[in-house]
């Protein structure tokens, strides 16, 4: 009998998302790999989720991710609705072996509510752990939730009672890091880039003021809030955090000209943008937990330059994928972009071949289900297929 496993997006978006998406590009990239090891995968997450699966298990038809700005009382039903179809359907069958949960509190909170019998879960925190104390602060598994970081620096920030649950953590990982270093790069076009979603821990607009000071092109690339492109902007909550960030801070520094904001981007065209750009830049303002734009740049063979902290250092081989400064140091940051052209791209398509290709990570997964099992009294799947 293969092992079956039920894997929770949760509600926000499909998988693969269109565009921006962390958690979701995460599993399209993760799913595929388990199911060749042998893995039969039951994805609950949105009814337009297309990533190839055993079965499918949802109630929202679309992904909910542009209500999570809404007043609570009017989206707190999404995130329960979600989880209480997912806890239906492990109640009526007896052939999932283990639940990996990727749904922020929710997830963790009521999958660790269910009785004894039910599965083991293995919850993923893609997120900041200093988020919800009260719930991270007294979290008990009962015995059957572990939990992994996505950083060794993301787990050091956990409270004592989560990281008492920690089986270890996994660095994420990207399908544009397979063969990588077998792949000749295009030409660089020498503009800078800044691609994920426009929020201020991202740090856009320090970017913004380093382009203007040393005339270097700047491309932004992704979603404000829930606005992909202008058009959409024109209509824009404006007490969305994102939106109001945006406003007072970025764009009074893009001209379309030396800095320009393009909206989300997808395939192709995005992995173009980032592939041609002299250097990708984190100035981040957090303690940013897995860095999934992090390991795409290395893998299409653009350096990063950043801030040292939240899991960059554990990413970025200083002086070989890239260039990591103190943090909040614009002027050293702004220096570290001009050294840049020292990095070279093939150094960073090999250390994304060899480090964050989705099979590395896959495999990593597989011994952190056995672990889990182990300690849940159930079988591991050693009979699975091993590559």
């Amino acid at each position: 009998m293969p092992m079956t496993v039920l894997i929770n997006s949760g509600p926000w978006l499909s998988v693969p998302p269109p565009g921006y998406g962390g958690i979701e590009n995460v599993l399209a990239a993760l799913v595929p790999e388990l199911r060749c090891r042998g893995v039969r995968v039951i994805l609950a997450g949105v009814g337009d989720s297309t990533l190839a699966v055993d079965e499918r298990v949802s109630v929202f038809r679309t992904g909910q991710f542009a209500q999570l700005q809404r007043p609570y009382n009017q989206v707190m039903g999404i995130a329960a609705a979600h989880l209480h179809r997912v806890v239906t359907e492990l109640r009526r069958r007896d052939d999932v072996l283990l639940v990996h949960d990727h749904q922020e509190a929710f997830g963790l909170t009521v999958l660790g509510a269910m009785s004894t019998d039910m599965p083991p879960v293995l919850h993923t925190l893609h997120w900041d752990l200093r988020k919800h104390p009260e719930l991270y602060g007294a979290v008990d598994g009962g015995g059957r939730i572990s939990v992994n970081g996505v950083s060794a620096a993301q787990l050091a920030t956990a409270p004592l009672a989560l990281q008492a649950l920690s089986v270890g953590h996994i660095h994420l990982s990207t399908p544009l890091a397979v063969d990588a270093d077998q792949r000749p790069g295009p030409a660089k076009a020498g503009h800078l880039v800044v691609l994920g979603r426009i929020t201020a821990c991202k740090g856009q607009h320090t970017a913004a003021r380093i382009a203007h000071r040393l005339d270097r092109d700047l491309v932004l690339a992704g979603p404000i809030g829930p606005h992909h492109n202008p058009r959409d902007l024109a209509d824009a909550d404006e007490a969305n955090p994102d939106v109001r960030y945006w406003h007072e801070h970025v764009e009074p520094l893009v001209d379309g000209k030396r800095v320009r904001w393009v909206g989300t981007l997808h395939g192709a065209e995005r992995d173009a943008l980032l592939a041609t750009a002299a250097a990708a830049l984190f100035p981040i303002d957090w303690e940013e937990p897995g860095g999934t734009t992090v390991v795409e740049s290395l893998a299409v063979g653009t350096p990063v330059v950043g801030y040292r902290r939240g899991c960059l250092p554990e990413l970025v081989e200083h002086g070989l994928t890239g260039l990591l400064v103190a943090s909040g140091d614009e002027d050293q940051l702004a220096n570290a972009v001009t050294e840049a052209t020292v990095i070279d791209p093939q150094a960073c398509r090999s250390a994304a071949a060899r480090r964050f290709t989705p099979a590395r990570m896959a495999e990593q997964y597989l011994r952190l289900y056995d672990r889990v099992l182990a300690q849940s009294g159930r079988t591991p799947r050693a009979h699975l297929v091993r590559h």
